[in-house]
């Protein structure tokens, strides 16, 4: 009955409405089944079915009509498709668009909309390519829409971006392959840490940086302006961070596609050559890979001659032997002797470049470019400025200011905008002189001889300022290095060793001394299994965090070299900063940068501090740690197994950003290692996988396993190795019942209240029950983590059962215990149960 009266309802509104003469609608009785073609009303776009090059498999998709090449802009089964030719899609009476098989046996893909109003549904392509379903009789309102899930195309008047209503963040993703347009691994989205931003990425790994909204465009596309052939609105509200463009001639065809080889490329349909002509692309040249001269450092692809790594003013390369061998990846450090927040510091203007990763900046509209420039004089951790709407006057453009490490810099020909980097005063007066050096040539000719004094007077100044400076820090300023105090001494062989494979500041052991106030108990952070973390500010004003490596520690020489050398290669926002390290007789401290906000478990186990970190942080925190990992895996130079990943071992910066420390027990794979195996197994037990706590197996999926366990501690707040409840005694044990039972979200920790997104939970735990099956083989790398993480429409397998699942049971008579109950390992039953969800 219920369904013969909505048939009945579709067939008044044909009559009435002269929807079923319309070729370009879907109704309860108008389906397209494979072989008809819908199309939209002007006959820009069709839909239909389709099988991309060198294959058979049919998938549903949007393609341009008056286009004689066939160029598909959005598929709805990317990644289940049809072996046959028996594919229907239609709307059901559930409201939802449905891809199914003739007999309704199997679906492929459905639009899965919840809120039924009545028993009206229709969907519409329109003339812009996009697939709109209603819900009723108002044509003005989308139940969902193919613009909300891009495939691998962004076309005119669609949104990309975030909807802070709802939470979805739209983002265009490559087909894996010109014959399969299932998800691939490319991705253009953006980020929002910081001053949103739009990202090229390779699964969590940046690519290449558009750049943040200049008002103009984006900072990283200065040669494609607005208005070359369309109008771009940008638009960060309370209610959204989008970008949509239009096109002014209604007659081009343009689109801007993410191919299966990792570039962004924006092509026009040339009617009379009948081909796609592409106008830009990204990445260009070398100084569009993302960080490709590292933290601090600033790329001029025009540079010809010489390396096109150089470093921003008032630094130095951090390993100048990689630059001579044209490696600038480590980027830049601070000149030796700078005197940051100092009497006659400044700033020095770059002009026509692409500023800086804004992910570790702030934004303050209110403010202009001179006031701007003094906020960020007053606060001794800015290092940076620009204005943040170039389109306006500089008294009301607002103000970027940056306080972390200032990445992906870059020059380009014209166009750009000016960024303004602080200096202490010699640098500023060596600028100076170079600004003196450029003016009017008359001005030269008549004021050379007071140049050329002041020049040698300036020049006579510097000399003798460093060198009061490096004898102030020989009496102790900042502490003599080791090498010097010890120069009556023949080097040890652990500096050496270091020595030759990092370029790190060593530090004497009075200033660290000095700098914990002789290590205070006032300054302790905690302590570990290996010693403990000290607070410490030198005198220079720099605050810095120590590990002091107890002498009864299990953590040797090897150990201690392993850390330092390990770290000093990795460079990564996800990664802690090693600065440098002391080592005499039996003291053996490692100097890290200091982050305030100390471990996560200081946060997500503390009932108080875990109302900081709504879900939104702690989504963006684990996040943070896949990128990490990510890096560590299969993105860094090394592919490093780190050991010992647990809450505590990740530090959360000022801005509660993760960083992933504590390096002691890491290892190094070779190219084609997989796996290793150790006699001496290292770690924490609730954090350990079961091969390698019982095997001393490892491999980049023991890290995995301990990432599964720390995402279900973020979710839960709770620690795996002290969750008491019911039946179960750990915290694994608790979530699979849960999960089982379609329980899941009860887990989240009750200090999020409500104020979460469901969905992007149950993905997350998802995922965490994947990362800690019993096999090794079964979880996913970090690699598919990422994948999983950021593409919600994908499809996640079923779990396995879990290792190390713990339970509760009564205690018979084989089973004596004083208090009638006993902990039993499912393990000692059999550890291989497969048990889907």
């Amino acid at each position: 009955m219920h369904r013969e009266r909505g048939i009945l309802v579709s067939m008044l509104i044909c009559l009435v409405f002269q929807f079923c003469s319309s070729t370009d609608t879907i109704t309860l009785i108008q389906p397209v089944k494979d072989g008809d073609i819908l199309v939209s009303k002007g006959e820009t776009f069709a839909l239909g079915f389709f099988s991309p090059a060198n294959s058979t498999d049919r998938y549903a998709g949007i393609w341009y009509n008056k286009v004689s090449e066939l160029t598909v802009v959005w598929v709805a089964n990317r990644d289940r498709p049809i072996t046959n030719s028996s594919g229907i899609l239609s709307v059901d009476q559930t409201g939802n668009l449905i891809l199914h098989e003739e007999d309704q046996s199997f679906v492929y893909w459905t639009t899965n909309v919840s809120g039924v109003v009545n028993d009206v549904f229709s969907a519409q392509l329109l003339d812009t390519g996009n697939l709109v379903l209603f819900q009723g009789l108002n044509k003005e309102v989308y139940s969902w829409q193919s613009f909300d899930h891009p495939s691998n195309t962004f076309l005119p008047s669609m949104k990309l971006g975030l909807d802070r209503k709802t939470g979805l963040n739209r983002a265009v993703t490559s087909w894996k392959s010109s014959g399969n347009p299932g998800v691939g691994e490319y991705s253009y989205k953006m980020e929002f840490v910081g001053s949103p931003q739009l990202f090229l990425s390779r699964g969590m790994t940046g690519i290449w940086r558009a750049g943040s909204w200049t008002g103009h465009g984006w900072s990283g596309v200065p040669g494609l302006p607005p208005d070359y052939i369309f109008n771009v609105t940008y638009v960060n509200s309370n209610d959204e961070v989008t970008v949509v463009y239009y096109v002014r001639n209604s007659s081009i065809f343009t689109r801007l596609v993410i191919t299966d080889y990792g570039t962004a490329e924006r092509l026009t349909w040339n009617e009379a050559d009948r081909k796609w002509i592409g106008f830009w692309s990204a990445p260009k040249d070398q100084c569009d890979g993302y960080n490709h001269c590292g933290p601090f450092g600033f790329c001029d692809p025009y540079a010809s001659i010489t390396f096109e790594c150089d470093c921003l003013p008032g630094y130095e390369p951090l390993s100048p032997e990689d630059w001579y061998i044209r490696d600038g990846s480590k980027g830049c450090k601070r000149k030796v002797g700078t005197q940051i927040c100092k009497t006659g510091e400044g700033f020095v203007e770059l002009t026509h470049v692409k500023v800086p990763d804004t992910s570790t900046a702030f934004v303050n509209m209110s403010l202009g470019l001179k006031a701007c420039e003094e906020l960020c004089l007053r606060n001794c951790t800015c290092i940076g400025y620009a204005l943040a709407d170039i389109s306006k006057d500089a008294g009301d453009g607002g103000c970027i200011t940056w306080y972390g490490d200032m990445i992906d810099t870059r020059k380009f020909s014209d166009r750009g905008q000016s960024f303004y980097v602080r200096v202490d005063a010699a640098e500023l007066a060596k600028y100076s002189s170079k600004r003196l050096n450029n003016t009017h040539h008359l001005f030269l000719v008549l004021g050379m001889p007071i140049i050329v004094a002041v020049g040698l007077l300036l020049c006579t100044l510097m000399i003798c300022y460093r060198r009061k400076q490096n004898a102030k820090r020989n009496e102790g300023e900042v502490g003599p290095s080791l090498t010097n105090s010890l120069k009556t001494l023949e080097a040890s062989p652990i500096e050496k060793d270091i020595g030759k494979t990092v370029d790190l500041d060593v530090f004497d052991l009075n200033a660290i001394s000095a700098a914990t106030n002789n290590f205070s108990p006032l300054n302790k952070l905690g302590e570990g299994g290996f010693g403990s973390v000290y607070k410490g500010k030198l005198l220079n004003g720099q605050e810095i965090a120590i590990k002091r490596l107890s002498q009864s520690s299990g953590q040797g020489m090897q150990e201690f070299k392993n850390e330092v050398t390990l770290i000093a290669k990795l460079q990564h926002r996800n990664l802690v900063r090693l600065l440098g390290y002391c080592f005499l007789n039996e003291e053996k401290m490692l100097v890290y940068e200091y982050l305030p906000n100390k471990g996560l478990d200081s946060f997500i186990f503390d009932q108080e501090k875990a109302s900081l970190l709504d879900w939104k942080k702690r989504f963006q925190i684990i996040q943070g740690i896949v990128r990490g990992l990510l890096y560590l895996h299969h993105d860094s130079r090394l592919r490093i197994i780190h050991r010992d990943l647990k809450a505590s071992n990740v530090l959360l910066d000022i801005d509660l950003n993760p960083k992933i420390s504590d390096f002691g027990m890491a290892k190094i794979f070779g190219g084609d290692e997989e796996e290793a195996k150790t006699r001496r197994v290292v770690g924490t037990y609730g954090y350990m996988s079961p091969e390698y706590a019982m095997q001393g197996l490892f491999s980049v999926k023991s890290d995995v396993f301990s990432f599964g366990i720390l995402v279900l501690e973020i979710i839960s707040g709770r620690k795996n190795t002290s969750y008491y409840k019911e039946k179960s005694v750990n915290l694994i044990g608790h979530v699979w019942d849960l999960w089982e039972q379609d329980k899941a979200l009860t887990v989240v920790d009750s200090s999020l209240g409500d104020s979460f997104d469901a969905r992007e939970v149950l993905l997350c735990i998802h995922v965490g029950i994947l990362c800690i099956q019993e096999l090794a083989n079964d979880r996913p790398t970090m690699t598919d983590v990422a994948f999983m993480l950021s593409n919600r429409e994908a499809m996640l397998p079923s779990p396995n059962q879990p290792a190390f699942i713990f339970r509760q049971l009564n205690c018979g008579r084989d089973l004596p215990s004083a208090s009638g109950s006993c902990v039993v390992s499912v393990c000692n039953e059999t550890i291989t149960i497969p048990h889907a969800r």
